[in-house]
């Protein structure tokens, strides 16, 4: 039998009984809610993917998200960015998002940064997040978001996704045999981002994407479960089939090889 610790907020009923199902999961229990609640996550990007991530996150009780997006809301964007309504047409993502986050759940903070992410302000946003949440659409930027997590040794939750294909995985350098993004996908190699203002977008994968990214995200800060840490899971949507491919880390890498 699971022996359950008292909920801190004992004093709050409504907070229980909104995370109650959560704390039925013998899995979870009132200790990982509370590892839940104390968490704050940095989510780059509040497009197709940061949409579903952060709306579970936030649902989920995360204690703090800092959302960065210095992009602006287009009506392009309403067929899968769910964090922005229409009458928010013309204003900063991370602002809309986190008015959205704040409807959903008054429980948490929530840090718009309508900045663009560099290499200065991502070790500037870094100095208590729990997990990153990389839900970026360009290459230069994730590998901005790679090389900062594997630096600090904070775990990244990585999502990507396109036409009808899209892909997660984690990294968490936290442990010695784990890969980093530049391990999967070199900044040596020449990439050419692929936009969904050019290729379409099937918005139904995105949201199963995203919220696979925030189950992975969950996991890792509650300390439940296997992650997918060293495994690349891939999406073919027109099929509905999943595919699982290992990742190794490479002793050759430039980014974390001489950090371990």
């Amino acid at each position: 039998m699971t022996v359950r610790q008292s909920f801190p907020d004992t004093e709050n009923t409504q907070s229980r009984e909104r995370y109650s199902r959560h704390i039925l999961l013998d899995e979870l229990g009132e200790s990982g809610q509370e590892k839940i609640r104390r968490a704050h996550i940095l989510a780059v990007g509040a497009g197709g993917l940061g949409s579903p991530a952060c709306y579970y996150m936030a649902s989920a009780g995360i204690g703090k998200i800092t959302l960065v997006d210095d992009d602006r809301v287009e009506l392009s964007n309403l067929q899968r960015q769910i964090l922005h309504p229409t009458d928010r047409i013309g204003e900063n993502k991370a602002l809309s998002g986190a008015m959205t986050i704040r409807q959903l759940n008054p429980d948490v903070e929530v840090i718009p940064v309508t900045s663009r992410l560099d290499t200065g302000l991502i070790h500037a946003l870094l100095q208590d997040v729990t997990l990153v949440m990389d839900c970026s659409d360009n290459f230069a930027t994730r590998h901005v978001i790679n090389n900062a997590c594997v630096a600090r040794k904070i775990p990244l939750v990585s999502g990507a996704a396109l036409r009808f294909d899209g892909q997660v995985c984690v990294f968490d350098l936290r442990r010695a045999d784990a890969p980093c993004y530049s391990c999967l996908y070199s900044a040596d190699l020449d990439f050419t981002d692929r936009k969904a203002a050019q290729f379409g977008v099937f918005a139904p994968m995105i949201g199963a994407i995203g919220t696979i990214q925030a189950a992975e995200a969950l996991k890792l800060i509650a300390g439940i479960g296997e992650s997918l840490s060293g495994r690349l899971l891939l999406l073919d949507a027109l099929k509905m089939q999943w595919t699982e491919i290992l990742i190794e880390r490479s002793p050759q890498c430039p980014v974390c090889a001489s950090r371990r």
